[in-house]
């Protein structure tokens, strides 16, 4: 098996590996909301980290749901990974081109994880610090040889729209909202049009980019337990993370990680 790394790992270190590891596979997953009008898959053919390949979130998700995002199946998600030349001994380190460092990655370190693949790491400071520390990147992509990803899924680790129901009364974990707080309170609008405003009653506000310093980087431990608490987390209990579109979900998820909470559930509507 490759060689352990923790959760966050450095453009260092990442630049080492490339040196150390024959089991590692650098991912970019990268997605943005439409008002951006940014294409991920063609920044990713113009420019990437040397060896990357590209992880769509918008194609390795259940299409037959109506909402955005919501998981695969087992058989899906492992022949998907599969294909990019992971298997389930691979380490697996992801990074995404957002201006905070990281947006759309984290979701994907918890779609790993939940789909029970533990050797997965995010590029800490992502692609925009990978570029300021003058590290290398290319246009070039290689295809990787497919390879065998056995997914099993933690059903544990996720929560339906009964759950959340059920919940509005029994209380049995503490509801995490990462959306941005204008949302959470009603104030701005949502992205997806007929969305009601406002939030889940009994919800906690915990806006995914608050866990990031200006630089990007994820906050320092002492830091996130500060910001857990401040907010009203009890990180003796258990939680469980949402937002619109099942993506900044993640942010709460690998800051809870790092700080020694489980790994938690997040919502999955349907």
């Amino acid at each position: 098996m490759a060689r352990q790394a923790g959760a966050l790992v450095t453009s260092k270190w990442l630049a080492d590996a490339y040196k150390t590891q024959r089991k590692m596979r650098v991912l970019d997953t990268s997605w943005y909301l439409p008002k951006l009008k940014r294409n991920p898959k063609t920044e990713f053919k113009r420019r990437h980290i040397p060896g990357a390949a590209f992880f769509d979130i918008d194609q390795c998700c259940d299409k037959s749901s109506p909402l955005d995002h919501m998981l695969p199946s087992e058989e899906l998600f492992g022949d998907y990974v599969g294909r990019l030349g992971i298997d389930n001994n691979t380490h697996v380190v992801l990074y995404d081109c957002s201006e905070f460092g990281a947006f759309s990655a984290p979701r994907v370190w918890w779609m790993f994880r939940v789909f029970g693949h533990d050797p997965v790491s995010l590029l800490d400071g992502g692609f925009k610090n990978w570029e300021l520390e003058g590290r290398p990147v290319t246009e070039q992509y290689i295809k990787p040889s497919t390879a065998e990803f056995c997914a099993s899924l933690n059903r544990a680790w996720v929560k339906t729209y009964e759950d959340i129901l059920d919940n509005l009364h029994t209380k049995k974990f503490q509801l995490v909202d990462a959306r941005p707080a204008g949302r959470f309170r009603g104030l701005d609008p949502e992205p997806k049009r007929n969305t009601e405003p406002g939030h889940i009653p009994g919800s906690i506000s915990l806006p995914f980019h608050l866990f990031l310093a200006p630089s990007g980087h994820f906050l320092p431990k002492q830091q996130l337990d500060d910001l857990f608490a401040g907010a009203g987390v009890d990180l003796t209990r258990p939680i469980c993370v949402l937002c619109s579109s099942a993506v900044t979900t993640g942010h709460v998820a690998l800051a809870a990680h790092e700080i020694g909470h489980p790994v938690g559930p997040m919502v999955q509507w349907a």
